[in-house]
């Protein structure tokens, strides 16, 4: 079984798809403006150790205008106006518990809790949503996915709209939780199906009854 991220990663730097990203992200960086900043591609491993994670939040790709995407799926720095999606999150996670949550959407206080906040696109060009979509990163996730399935702690995963859901196909540890809902954009959100679905409860009672320290969801 892989034990940590470096593990993982020395194994996946020589496989093709590896070098055929590298190859790609290297003249893309170079000539056109790339978000996030290449060295906070890998942020979310960073933060979050394989054998600390307890929840993981699937995004897709990360946010493609200026001063948003900072390696964490649904975050932006301190300062920056909340994206709509963030909001409805937000609002979720206020509805679970009564509390009120800041106008700050840098999520990395959920990242050092063992929040595995997985983009499953590490990149995109300014202003082009997916347009790195078919670079490789297909390879990637599903080798991050397998790492983090064999793994015997107990992990919560949240899969929030179909492409999140599409990738169920990777998880099949008994110890594991699957909870689906759907995407928290308003689009998806607004026709019912995200909200009130309890997920972040159900995440620490989960985590509770194994007992791990549950996530403190309150910024």
């Amino acid at each position: 079984m892989i034990e940590t991220w470096e593990d993982l990663f020395s194994l996946i730097k020589q496989k093709d798809y590896a070098k055929k990203i590298n190859k790609i992200l290297s003249y893309e960086y170079g000539k056109y403006v790339v978000y996030p900043p290449r060295k906070e591609m890998f942020k979310a491993f960073q933060l979050t150790p394989l054998k600390s994670i307890k929840v993981v939040i699937i995004g897709q790709d990360p946010y493609h205008e200026e001063n948003q995407a900072m390696g964490l799926c649904f975050s932006v720095p301190k300062g920056v106006p909340l994206p709509p999606s963030l909001i409805n999150i937000y609002k979720e996670i206020e509805n679970n518990f009564g509390f009120k949550m800041k106008n700050n959407g840098d999520l990395t206080y959920l990242a050092k809790q063992g929040v595995l906040l997985l983009n499953t696109i590490l990149s995109v060009r300014k202003s082009m949503p997916l347009s790195h979509q078919n670079i490789g990163y297909d390879e990637f996730i599903k080798d991050v996915l397998t790492a983090i399935n064999e793994q015997d702690q107990p992990i919560v995963f949240l899969l929030w709209g179909s492409y999140a859901r599409s990738l169920k196909k990777y998880l099949n540890n008994p110890l594991h939780l699957i909870l689906e809902a759907t995407h928290p954009s308003p689009l998806s959100a607004n026709r019912g199906g995200f909200f009130n679905q309890y997920h972040f409860v159900k995440a620490n009672n989960y985590l509770k009854s194994h007992g791990l320290t549950e996530i403190n969801w309150q910024n």
